[in-house]
């Protein structure tokens, strides 16, 4: 293992995130703006992303850096019963769009986290915040995946952030980075 290595490439790939800065800030200002409607932020991934959206989710509704109002945000990664019961009953690709369905309104911000961005259950889950009209932010890796090469699901008013990568750990690192960021900016 050459940590020297290792460490080189994730001070790369978290330099390119200069490029999604824009982006970034945009993701920031969406969150934002549902928050002050009375709206709130759902997130969603699988794996490592799972655990991303579930930090991410504790730092809205705890607090990033400094004490103040809890923030609005659900993982759809928690809820084990929801998760098996929705998985057995209608199959794995629904475990979130099924709670999207139930739990989603109007306004609120679905933040999809998909390293491959082929994800099938992200892919579902976008199809019904699309028609539940439920902003999205997808946080990609690789090339985007389906996600973004053929925009499958997705239109041209969904925010797709791609760290460019195709080492996993690198975009997973980059993603709660990114995950960081929007925090920052609404505590400010």
């Amino acid at each position: 293992m050459n940590i020297q290595a290792i460490v080189n490439e994730h001070i790369a790939v978290a330099k390119s995130l200069l490029s999604l800065e824009k982006e970034i800030l945009e993701a920031a200002k969406i969150c934002a703006a549902a928050i002050l409607r009375g709206n709130k932020i759902l997130l969603a991934g699988n794996g490592g992303s799972a655990a991303d959206a579930q930090h991410i989710a504790a730092e809205f509704v705890g607090r990033y850096v400094k004490n103040r109002a809890s923030m609005p945000a659900i993982a759809l990664t928690t809820d084990s019963s929801a998760l098996t019961a929705i998985a057995n009953d209608f199959g794995f690709e629904h475990v979130f769009s099924r709670q999207l369905e139930g739990l989603g309104t109007e306004g609120d911000v679905f933040i999809g986290i998909s390293t491959s961005g082929n994800s099938a259950n992200i892919v579902k889950a976008v199809e019904v915040a699309r028609h539940k009209r439920i902003e999205i932010i997808l946080l990609l890796g690789n090339d985007g995946g389906l996600l973004a090469k053929k925009r499958l699901v997705t239109g041209e008013d969904d925010l797709i952030l791609i760290v460019p990568s195709n080492v996993t750990a690198r975009i997973q690192e980059m993603h709660i980075f990114i995950g960081h960021l929007i925090c920052q900016y609404l505590e400010n």
